[in-house]
Formats: structure tokens, C-alpha cells, sequence
């Protein structure tokens, strides 16, 4: 399949985590060969052994389906031998001033040699506006002319990256020659996408004013799930009025304990952040961010509003993975609720059905982790229910709650129904809602 240079070169992903490996995966399932790198030596051994080191439904099959399309490599001379365009799917995390860290990004860059075939370079990785402009300035000051760079920022959510991918809203290329961003629009011909050609500059503003937009609905609905909790009304229902509004819309309208994960969190604070260091102070960010953090400490507040001081009480944690269906822990609001509660002085237990593995090397001996709901909330004097998984849907039965010190549930993403919670004899808060109090 042509890459557009008029051959059927390879295509290349550099850094195969979440966003790497689906975008290879998608890639080898349009008909492209596809080599892989990453600098992790166990993730390559797991790739190469049929193992798939993240938990992103879809992919296994993806992947097993197009085994003889797929290379992993831990040599980048390698992936540049064999490949004309290479995607940098690297992660680029918060630095502690809210800047995203390029360092992998620039590893990258930095290790294309001297000399070599024409490479056209696609950064996938959210950077900040400006970096494209200022690694194509370092790439000509080393004589990489030979280098073209390309900006395709990716709008994939975990847990439905796969459809994300080949079903996309839009394809974004900023491109500072027309030629190269044409060639990576070819990439992605059969997907049938609208296509938004651009500046590298705007296609980098693109993904972070569209995460940013995202956070702030959620912030927005949350502020409103507070008020409502004052007022007596029904977030769910406000929250239904205002999305059959085609100016609003439904999707993000859902309250809750607020955003997480590896984009929103580092995007918000990245393009705050940016503009700050622009001689701008975006004030409506800087409240998006507070209201996001208030959500966690609310929950607290639920829990010392039903038992009072939480010194030397138990709280089960239900969902440890900051969404549902990945088994990703990144900026996952269970890090920060387990970190508040024992700064009380309570006792934590946590369970997910996928994300134990990655929340043991998070949480360590801090919190006690469960192999089942049932164990975790087994003594305990509330259960929180943090993440939105379905098994979740059956807390409110006579089995948890012969088994709970207090039958309590806090429902962090109002997953339940207050009036079938409070008939099976629990205290029940959500977010937005009415409280309801167990029956007697």
C-alpha cells in the first residue's frame, strides 16, 4: 500500500503505549506493514511473544488478526531503514510548574543520524503550540532538511480507542510542506474522514483547546451538580434538558468526581500554562482545574457528613482505574480519594476488575487491594463507587450488605438508582442528586 511517496514503504510508531500501539494496530488493520519501536525491552518481548501489555478493548484481536503486518524493534535504525513516515506516539507527562515534559519527544529528535532517506516525522504526542516550529529549527540548524515534520494530534478515548481510530471525527495534519502532511493524509485515505489541513502551530492548538473545551463541560456540570445538591433539583435530569439543546449537546454532561487520565489532567494545566508563559492568564482554565480537584474533597465530605470523623474507619474504593474499560491509573481520582482519606486517618481498600496490576505499583502497601467487590467491601463503613464499572450496577444486594460495618454507598458517577438503593437498606449519596437515606 502506498504511503504516499509513491511506495509502499512501511509506516513507523515510536512508543508503543496506549496511543502507540492502537495507532499501529489501526494502521496494520488498514493494510500497512508496521514497525514498531519502544525502549522498553518487556514490552517489546510481549509484543513479539503475542502478549499485549495494556488493557484497550479491541486490540488483542487487531493485533493477533494482522500478526504478519506488525514488527517490534527496540533499534531505531531499524524502524528508519525500513520506514518513509514515522509517528512519535512518546508520552509527554506534567512537569511539577504544569509545563508537559518533552525530553522522550526530544530523544526522539535527537536521534535521527546525520544522514539517511527522506523520513517524514508525524508527532502524535500532545506537545505544546510552538514545539513543531521549534524542533523544525533544531532539525535545519543539524542539516536535517532531509527531515520533514508533521503534526497529527490524536483524539483517542481509552476504552473505545479502536472505533476512535477508524471512525474518527476529523484527521488533523499540520504540515509545513503541503507534500508531507498530503502523504499522512494518505495514510488514513480509506477511513473516509473529513480532513482538516493546516499550520502546524493551529493543528497543535486543535488538540489542546478540544481537550480543553471537553474538561471544562465536565468542570461546568459538576458545578451545577453542586448547586443542584443545595437546591433540591436533579443533575440528571437538568443535565438531559441542557444536552437535547443541539447548541450544548449531551456528550460530557455527565457529573461526577471529576476528569482524569493521561489528557485532560496534563492538557488543561499544559495549555494554562502556556499561556501564562505567553504573557496571558486564562482565567476559566485555572476554575476548570479548582472544580476539578473539589469534586474529590466533596466526597470526602459525604462520607464525614454520615460517619463522622473517618479516623479508624474503613472506605472501599470501587473502581481504581480513573475510567472504565482501561486499566489505566494515570492522574486516576482513586490516587488522590486513597492519598485524602488516609490523611484522616481512615483505613482503604480498593478493588478493580482490570487495573490491579498497575494500582499495586501505584498505591503499594498504602492501601490493601481486594480480589473481588464483595471482599473489598466486606467490614468496611462506606463504599465509594469511583469508577464507572457495570459489575459495580450490583452493589445494593442483601450479600454486601449483611457484609459492610455500615451500608453505605457514596456513588461518585451516579451509576445507581437513588429510590432501588435506599429499598435495599443503604445510605446512599450521589452527585447532584437528592440524598436518600436507608429504609427502615
Amino acid at each position: 500500500m502506498s504511503n504516499g511517496n509513491g511506495n509502499s514503504r512501511p509506516v513507523g510508531v515510536v512508543g508503543v503505549g496506549y496511543v502507540g500501539l492502537v495507532t499501529a494496530a489501526c494502521f496494520a488493520d488498514l493494510g500497512h506493514d508496521v514497525v514498531c519501536l519502544d525502549v522498553k525491552p518487556e514490552r517489546i518481548e510481549a509484543l513479539r511473544a503475542g502478549s499485549v501489555p495494556i488493557y484497550e478493548p479491541g486490540v488483542d484481536r487487531l493485533l493477533a488478526r494482522n500478526r504478519a503486518r506488525l514488527r517490534f524493534t527496540l533499534e531505531l535504525d531499524e524502524l528508519l531503514d525500513a520506514c518513509g513516515i514515522a509517528f512519535v506516539c512518546v508520552d509527554t507527562p506534567s512537569t511539577h510548574s504544569g509545563d508537559a515534559d518533552l525530553s522522550r519527544v526530544r530523544a526522539v529528535v535527537d536521534s535521527l543520524p546525520e544522514t539517511g532517506d527522506r523520513l517524514i516525522l508525524v508527532m502524535k504526542s500532545t506537545v505544546p503550540v510552538g514545539t513543531g516550529e521549534k524542533l523544525r529549527e533544531d532539525l535545519d540548524a543539524r542539516g536535517l532538511e532531509r527531515v520533514g515534520y508533521v503534526s497529527n494530534p490524536e483524539f483517542l478515548r481509552e476504552g473505545r480507542a479502536v472505533a476512535d481510530f477508524m471512525e474518527p471525527d476529523r484527521i488533523v495534519i499540520g504540515a509545513f510542506a503541503p507534500a508531507d502532511g498530503r502523504a499522512v493524509a494518505d495514510l488514513y485515505a480509506d477511513l473516509g474522514a473529513p480532513v482538516i489541513s493546516t499550520d502546524v502551530a493551529s493543528a497543535e492548538m486543535i488538540k489542546y483547546a478540544s481537550n480543553a473545551f471537553l474538561a471544562t463541560k465536565i468542570s461546568f456540570v459538576n458545578e451545577i451538580a453542586n448547586v443542584c445538591e443545595e437546591v433540591g433539583a436533579d443533575v440528571g435530569v437538568v443535565a438531559q434538558g441542557m444536552g437535547l439543546d443541539a447548541r450544548i449537546g449531551p456528550h460530557f454532561l455527565r457529573p461526577g468526581i471529576g476528569y482524569g487520565g493521561s489528557c485532560f489532567p496534563k492538557d488543561v494545566k499544559a495549555l494554562k500554562q502556556l499561556a501564562g508563559n505567553s504573557g496571558y492568564h486564562f482565567q476559566l482554565l485555572t476554575s476548570v482545574i479548582e472544580v476539578n480537584d473539589l469534586q474529590k474533597r466533596r466526597v470526602v465530605g459525604k462520607l464525614e457528613r454520615h460517619l463522622g470523623p473517618l479516623r479508624g474507619k474503613r472506605i472501599a474504593l470501587l473502581g481504581l482505574a480513573f475510567k472504565a474499560d482501561t486499566d489505566d491509573m494515570r492522574e486516576a481520582s482513586s490516587l488522590i480519594l486513597s492519598a485524602r482519606l488516609r490523611s484522616e486517618g481512615a483505613t482503604v481498600v480498593g478493588y478493580d476488575p482490570v487495573a490491579m496490576g498497575n494500582a499495586a505499583d501505584l498505591l503499594g502497601d498504602d492501601v490493601e487491594l481486594a480480589g473481588s467487590m464483595l471482599e473489598a467491601v466486606t467490614g468496611a463503613d462506606a463504599a465509594v463507587i469511583v469508577t464507572e464499572w457495570g459489575e459495580f450496577r450490583q452493589i445494593c444486594t442483601r450479600a454486601v450488605r449483611d457484609v459492610m460495618r455500615t451500608p453505605l454507598v457514596v456513588d461518585g458517577r451516579n451509576l445507581l438508582d437513588p429510590g432501588q438503593a435506599r429499598a435495599a437498606g443503604f445510605a446512599y449519596e450521589s452527585v447532584g442528586r437528592p440524598p436518600a437515606t436507608a429504609a427502615r
